[in-house]
């Protein structure tokens, strides 16, 4: 199967990032650039972002979860702790995140260290949740291996049953993370390839240093 994409060209056009206009921290920028996004973007899942964990084999794995809230100490997302990037995060918490909003023609890249919650805060999301997700998050045994979706969809009948007017409280396997950045990249897509790229750096006294990357 060989297909030869050496044409596809695409011209970017929408946007600029210069070093002068953008904000001393980042989150300010962050937060400029996600309201942008999910306002005149729509057709965009503003906060999809790919989670990237060195797994327990050594390798580097990415899969696409949702951010949840974000706030000047970092990024918080939930998942299953006993899932496969949970194990990942629980020997290596350096993770790093990223966002493609095509649409805007923008990226970010955020390097940092992930860390559990505090429960109450998990308890919270968790009883947010509609019914159906909060018994989805006790029926898979993420990433472990399952027969058939028979018996993904049998699991989760049975619950329903066995919750019927009960509450469900969070499996304790399950809650969230916050990502805490050490760095964070801006790219903004420009005619030529010549990309508008600021580069974010926390130095030994928390604060950050911001740069101009080359493309």
């Amino acid at each position: 199967m060989d297909r030869d994409l050496s044409n596809y060209r695409k011209t970017y056009e929408k946007g600029a990032l210069l070093l002068k206009d953008s904000p001393d921290n980042p989150m300010e920028l962050f937060k400029q650039w996600f309201h942008e996004v999910d306002t005149h973007f729509t057709q965009d899942e503003t906060n999809a972002m790919t989670v990237s964990t060195i797994g327990l084999d050594g390798f580097p794995k990415n899969r696409v979860v949702l951010l949840k809230r974000y706030t000047y100490e970092g990024f918080i997302f939930f998942t299953n702790y006993q899932s496969e990037k949970g194990q990942a995060i629980s020997k290596n918490p350096h993770v790093c995140l990223s966002f493609f909003w095509h649409g805007a023609e923008r990226q970010v890249i955020i390097k940092g260290i992930a860390e559990k919650i505090a429960e109450n805060l998990s308890d919270g999301y968790f009883e947010s949740r509609p019914r159906g997700s909060q018994l989805g998050a006790i029926a898979s045994h993420q990433s472990s291996i399952v027969k058939d979706r028979a018996e993904l969809e049998m699991d989760l009948k049975n619950l329903e049953i066995q919750f019927e007017g009960k509450e469900i409280l969070r499996p304790d396997y399950w809650g969230g993370y916050i990502v805490k950045p050490i760095s964070i990249e801006f790219w903004q897509g420009r005619p030529n390839r010549l990309h508008d790229r600021i580069h974010y750096q926390l130095d030994e006294e928390y604060n950050w240093c911001k740069n101009r990357l080359s493309p």
